[in-house]
C-alpha cells in the first residue's frame, strides 16, 4: 500500500516574513495590511512606498516567498536585441518585466511580481516558450528598460513633478509655464504612449492630460496607468476643450480621472486642482 505524500505547507505570506525578519512589527503588519485592502495595492507595494522596507528587501522576501532566484544589479546584464524583441516595451512598461536570456526553448524574465501567473501564462502564449522568472527590484526593472528599451536613464524627482500631455505645443507651453511659474518641476509629451514612457522614466507626481490624442488617448493613457499597481495611484486630471458638460464630467471620474479641467483654462483653476492633486498624492498613505 503506497503512503500517502506529506501535505505541502502554506506559502509564507510577505507580512510573516518580513516580521519573522525583524524587519517590522506584528502591529505594523496588521495596519500595513488594512490600508493595502482600502488602497487596493500590494501589500509589499504599500510598505515599499511607505520607506518601511527597501526595494532589495522586497526582492529578497517575494524571491523567498515563490522561490525564485533573486536577480541583482539587473540594468548591468548584457541581453541580445533578439532577446527583447520578444517582449514588446508596451508589455514590458505595464507589466514591470524584462528579458533576460532565450535558451532552449525557454524565457528568463525578470519580473517584480512573481505571483503574477497570469502575466506568466501570456508571455507562455505569445512567446511559445516556458517562461522562467526571476525576481528583481522595481527600480532595477525600470532603470533596464529605460536603457536598453528608451535609451534614457531612470530618474525619481526630489522636486515636486507634473507631466503636461497634449498634442497641441500652444497648450503644452502654456501649462508649462503656469506650473513652472508656481514652483513645480514640469514634464511633456505631445501623445498618450510618449506620456506612458514618460512615466516610466520619470516618475511625475501628478499628470495633467489631454482626452484627444494620437497613439493613445487621454481614456488609454489612464487605463494603462490603471494596470500597474505602481503608477495607479498618480492623480491624473483630464483637460478638454468639449462644451462644459455634467455627462462628461461624471464619465471622467467614474473612469477615474481625479479632476477635470476644461479649456479655456485660467492659471487659477490649473493651479488649484494640481495643489490638490498633490495634496492627495502625499496623503494617501496616512495610516492613522
Amino acid at each position: 500500500m503506497s503512503e500517502t505524500p506529506p501535505a505541502k505547507e502554506p506559502r509564507r505570506t510577505l507580512g510573516e516574513i518580513f516580521v519573522e525578519q525583524g524587519i517590522i512589527s506584528e502591529k505594523t503588519r496588521e495596519r500595513i495590511l488594512e490600508r493595502s485592502r482600502q488602497l487596493g495595492r500590494r501589500f509589499g507595494s504599500v510598505l515599499e512606498d511607505l520607506e518601511l522596507i527597501t526595494g532589495e528587501e522586497l526582492a529578497i522576501a517575494l524571491a523567498t516567498q515563490y522561490d525564485c532566484r533573486l536577480l541583482p544589479n539587473l540594468p548591468r546584464i548584457k541581453v541580445d536585441n533578439a532577446v527583447l524583441e520578444m517582449i514588446p516595451v508596451e508589455v514590458a512598461m505595464q507589466h514591470l518585466i524584462f528579458p533576460i536570456k532565450s535558451e532552449g526553448g525557454r524565457l528568463a524574465v525578470a519580473m517584480a511580481d512573481p505571483a503574477d501567473n497570469r502575466v506568466i501564462e501570456n508571455l507562455a502564449a505569445d512567446t511559445g516558450m516556458e517562461i522562467v522568472p526571476f525576481v528583481a527590484t522595481k527600480q532595477d526593472i525600470r532603470e533596464a528598460i529605460c536603457y536598453r528599451y528608451l535609451n534614457k536613464g531612470a530618474t525619481r524627482p526630489s522636486e515636486r513633478t507634473v507631466l503636461v500631455v497634449d498634442d497641441d505645443k500652444l497648450i503644452r507651453t502654456m501649462l508649462g509655464d503656469i506650473l513652472s511659474g508656481a514652483g513645480y518641476r514640469v514634464l511633456k509629451a505631445k501623445d498618450g504612449m510618449e506620456a506612458f514612457k514618460q512615466v516610466i522614466a520619470q516618475s511625475p507626481h501628478v499628470i495633467i492630460s489631454d482626452l484627444e490624442m494620437p497613439l493613445l488617448n487621454g481614456y488609454g493613457l489612464l487605463g494603462a496607468l490603471q494596470n500597474i499597481p505602481e503608477t495607479s495611484f498618480i492623480p491624473v486630471i483630464m483637460i478638454t476643450g468639449k462644451a462644459k458638460s455634467e455627462e462628461d464630467e461624471l464619465k471622467a471620474f467614474q473612469t477615474g480621472f481625479f479632476d477635470v479641467i476644461f479649456k479655456p483654462f485660467t492659471a487659477g483653476s490649473v493651479l488649484a486642482r494640481v495643489k490638490r492633486a498633490f495634496h492627495f498624492y502625499e496623503h494617501q498613505y496616512r495610516l492613522f
